[in-house]
């Protein structure tokens, strides 16, 4: 059985993993639909562009930047050997993807490395997030704006894993996190560019979290995250992480790119905490990082 080249067409097209074709000069010769998907970029605004324009701007759990070094693609077209490595890539939308990819060479009938392929899937908890927001929904307990839980729901989450800490001993930690400088950034871009980074700011914290952690919206620009089963180190690489993320994030807007930092204070529950005094500690921690400089973790 011969099959045609408009057959293995097909089948690319159709594939749930993204995919996308280089040349030697890293320049972007196919862009499959889940790529669309994934990335929130079509193939028209991707396609004859090239990594090295950073345009998708991956980075690692650190905040590096991957394109213009330490890019698995292209250490793959330069020594023609396969990797797989986990990175986070810039979403259309403004905020990180974690995902998973996995990069080839592509060479031509004498064996010479002419460009490369990578193969990418999204590796958040996204069915998890979808349930909980139709339930968040169902309850009425969503955040309109930014779709995270609202302050009644993230009340309500605190009051039950006290609780869980009183009657089972199962540790958790909160962070308290606040938008540096952000009335001052809807001052200057106005209410609607605001609203966009409330919610690509949101869109990385919860992208990124574990399935039973909780994000929520305490208001305006704050959030708080319930971040349960952790160590006071694991709580401060959590905190961290998630700070690096948005520090990385952007939306383009007048053709700028955007970026927001900002400050958190960290603290795990202590014994005869309520909700109060673990949230006005969480605040004063929070108010730390502000008054240190901001775009930084406190701990306590």
């Amino acid at each position: 059985m011969e099959l045609g080249r408009d057959f293995y067409a097909r089948i690319v097209e159709s594939i749930q993993v993204g995919l996308y074709f280089v040349d030697r000069d890293r320049t972007i010769r196919y862009w499959n639909k889940a790529a669309e998907t994934i990335s929130g970029y079509s193939a028209a605004e991707v396609v004859g562009k090239s990594c090295a324009d950073n345009l998708l701007t991956h980075v690692d759990s650190d905040g590096n930047s991957l394109c213009m070094g330490r890019c698995p693609l292209a250490a793959t077209i330069g020594d023609g050997e396969r990797r797989d490595a986990e990175v986070f890539m810039h979403h259309k939308g403004g905020h990180r993807v974690p995902v998973s990819v996995r990069t080839d060479s592509i060479t031509d009938e004498k064996g010479n490395v002419i460009g490369g392929v990578e193969i990418f899937s999204d590796i958040s908890s996204a069915k998890a997030i979808e349930e909980r927001i139709q339930e968040l929904e169902e309850l009425a307990l969503l955040d309109g704006l930014t779709k995270l839980a609202n302050r009644s729901c993230t009340e309500r989450e605190l009051y039950i894993c006290i609780e869980e800490r009183e009657r089972l001993a199962i540790p958790f930690g909160v962070l308290f996190m606040d938008i540096d400088h952000f009335k001052q950034f809807n001052d200057t871009y106005g209410h609607d560019v605001g609203d966009r980074v409330l919610r690509f700011v949101a869109d990385t914290m919860v992208r990124n979290s574990r399935p039973f952690d909780l994000f929520g919206r305490w208001g305006g620009e704050e959030f708080i995250g319930i971040i349960r089963n952790v160590s006071h180190g694991q709580l401060e690489r959590i905190g961290n992480k998630t700070r690096v993320l948005v520090e990385n994030s952007y939306i383009s807007a007048e053709n700028d790119r955007l970026h927001v930092t900002i400050s958190i204070g960290a603290t795990p529950v202590g014994a005869g905490d309520t909700v109060d005094t673990l949230v006005k500690r969480a605040d004063t921690l929070l108010y730390e990082s502000k008054r240190t400089g901001r775009n930084r973790l406190t701990m306590g």
